[in-house]
């Protein structure tokens, strides 16, 4: 595995950032997504999506949330950058 794997995430796409997250942290681990655990093992996926989700008056400016997946360590800030790196 490669020291970290960093990947855009565009908030305003219709891809749920769980999906996304599940996809980052497949392509680090070089498995298929399928043979990950489910993120909701890890962290409430709902949580997570109305932690990024764009607010009334736009997109979120600051923020960040990092959590421990599939012995990974998953970044998420709120520009939109999905990083992932080994535990």
């Amino acid at each position: 595995m490669g020291d970290h794997h960093s990947v855009q995430y565009d908030r305003l796409d219709d891809q749920p950032l769980s999906v996304a997250v599940a996809e980052a942290v497949a392509t680090f681990r070089n498995e298929d997504v399928t043979e990950l655990d489910p993120l909701h093992y890890s962290i409430n996926a709902d949580a997570l999506e109305r932690l990024f989700e764009p607010r009334a008056d736009g997109l979120r400016s600051s923020g960040s949330v990092t959590f421990e997946y599939c012995d990974c360590l998953v970044s998420i800030t709120a520009d939109g950058e999905i990083r992932v790196e080994s535990v």
